[in-house]
């Protein structure tokens, strides 16, 4: 069966990977869109054995523990995609999110502050005044491109990823005392960015149901025009449950 491991580099919490990473690694195991589902935190630099793979359905195990799944989506409604937000607004309100007096994960692949540029993504998305949006600037660097200078499938997926969450966590007005973390992921990937385009990641909340809180986003390129999108489902935690 085939091996994934997730390098140290591309960890959320200090001792898991990036949910966003870790589902795009998954997807490509898939044959187009997919859904992953995350059940437990996945480790790092550990070998995880991924199977069956029929194509459409795909579970990543660490021993005997479930750590993920991946079904094809299906070709149901796609988002609502917001309208786009200009460069200049998007820098503007950049890292100005709450979430950043206090980041939980610091050390995320993408969103943390503690990451140096070449090092983590360094998406720091911040509210837009009069909208219920959050947006990010980002310019891909040749570390998550292929030699094409593409960017990796899993790298947008991680771009996807913590914006949504910081987007839904602050909608929904979670305590100082609450953390979410990523229980699924739908994205559907269009045209992948480039190195050195000035790409935009926009991501809005959805709903809330108890534990369980939905948001979408969208990486847009230099043109407006929408390279991906992604509907996120969030679960609360205790603060120090993860780390």
């Amino acid at each position: 069966m085939p091996i994934l491991t997730v390098p140290f580099r591309f960890r959320g919490p200090a001792t898991s990977a990036n949910g966003g990473y870790m589902g795009g690694l998954v997807a490509r195991y898939v044959d187009g869109p997919a859904t992953v589902t995350l059940h437990r935190p996945p480790p790092l630099d550990t070998p995880m054995t991924v199977g069956p793979d029929s194509g459409r359905d795909v579970r990543v195990w660490h021993g005997d523990v479930l750590i993920a799944e991946a079904t094809r989506a299906g070709d149901g409604e796609a988002l609502q995609v917001p309208d786009a937000v200009s460069i200049e607004e998007v820098r503007a309100v950049e890292g100005r999110s709450g979430y950043y007096q206090d980041p939980s994960f610091p050390g995320c692949f993408g969103c943390g502050t503690a990451r140096e540029p070449g090092d983590g993504l360094r998406i720091f998305p911040g509210p837009i005044d009069q909208r219920t949006l959050w947006a990010a600037p980002w310019t891909p660097d040749e570390s998550v491109a292929d030699r094409g200078l593409r960017v990796h499938p899993e790298i947008v997926w991680a771009a996807l990823d913590c914006p949504s969450g910081i987007a839904a966590s602050e909608a929904f007005d979670l305590g100082p005392e609450t953390v979410i973390v990523l229980g699924r992921m739908t994205a559907r990937l269009g045209k992948l960015p480039a190195v050195g385009d000035e790409c935009r990641v926009f991501a809005w909340p959805i709903a809330r149901d108890g534990r369980k809180l939905t948001a979408g986003s969208a990486l847009l390129g230099p043109d407006d025009e929408v390279l991906a999108e992604a509907h996120a489902v969030w679960l609360t935690v205790p603060k120090g449950a993860t780390a």
